[in-house]
């Protein structure tokens, strides 16, 4: 059975570390005003600080810190550049600990084994990777179009009987991780690793098969959006798209992104309903990173 988010957050030991890491980052300050320009994740023991150029928190005291009063913090790295490139890599400077960016990160039941420097991984998607699952009706066959090291499929895989998982990624690291989650969470024949680009492998052997096909990639959403309505079954199903959109407070970002959507499905042909639009999480000032549902009616 699957957990919901409410019962979850009340016990996710996770959610009280990063309010108590959050407290020691505005000590560390000079006044405790970088609280709020101050952020970070917390990947299995591992903390990644993330500080804006103005900040006053000197990152290898607020490190030290962190170290000394969270005994299962075992690293603290700082986040040196945004996620860029294909693999959607960061880069990380490592402050203290163990200079170790290999750790496994638990949430829903799962383990995820992950290379923080080689893999992508958020751990601000738990909410949404949990949503996702509670969509999922047994016997489904899935395609998920950028799974890094298979967080969105493991959840599914283990929660949802008797489904199955196409977990395709470009980064052959993000494959590897993502072999070895499977045999970690065991759940052998209902997630497919493949590596390679996701457009490439569905023409070659995963069009008109998917019931639902997930799309955790903003970057790449209107790009690949038309090679995800090629891997729905004749009959139709699911999209759920990704995207980053601004709006400011005098805009609707849901709307905003709904347009969009349907403006790039039109293109395609075929019928469809967003049916779906939520803000997954806030990525700047007026930028939002959102997910569509989308119902495609073939």
């Amino acid at each position: 059975m699957l957990l919901n988010i409410s019962s979850y957050s009340k016990t996710n030991e996770g959610l009280h570390l990063r309010k108590r890491l959050r407290n020691t980052l505005a000590e560390t300050s000079a006044n405790g005003s970088d609280r709020v320009h101050t952020a970070f994740d917390i990947v299995g023991d591992i903390a990644i600080i993330k500080m804006p150029s103005h900040s006053t928190v000197n990152p290898e005291t607020a490190a030290e810190t962190m170290m000394e009063r969270h005994k299962n913090i075992k690293a603290v790295f700082l986040q040196k550049t945004a996620v860029r490139g294909d693999f959607r890599l960061r880069g990380l400077l490592h402050l203290a600990g163990e200079d170790n960016s290999c750790t496994v990160h638990k949430e829903l039941g799962c383990s995820f084994k992950v290379d923080l420097k080689k893999c992508y991984f958020s751990p601000r998607l738990l909410g949404e990777r949990l949503r996702i699952a509670q969509l999922v009706t047994p016997r489904e066959t899935i395609i998920n179009m950028f799974a890094g090291v298979g967080c969105f499929s493991l959840v599914i895989a283990k929660n949802v009987a008797s489904t199955k998982v196409y977990s395709i990624d470009v980064n052959p690291a993000a494959v590897q991780f993502m072999t070895e989650n499977i045999r970690l969470n065991r759940v052998y024949g209902k997630v497919i690793p493949l590596q390679g680009d996701s457009k490439t492998i569905i023409k070659k052997q995963l069009e008109r098969c998917a019931d639902r096909v997930l799309m955790p990639l903003p970057e790449k959403a209107f790009e690949y959006l038309p090679s995800a309505v090629s891997a729905l079954r004749s009959s139709g199903g699911w999209i759920h798209v990704h995207v980053f959109e601004h709006a400011t407070k005098t805009e609707s970002s849901t709307e905003k992104v709904k347009r969009k959507v349907g403006e790039a499905l039109m293109a395609t042909g075929v019928s469809f309903g967003v049916q779906f639009v939520r803000v997954v999480r806030s990525t700047g000032p007026n930028w939002w990173h959102l997910v569509a549902d989308v119902e495609i009616k073939c």
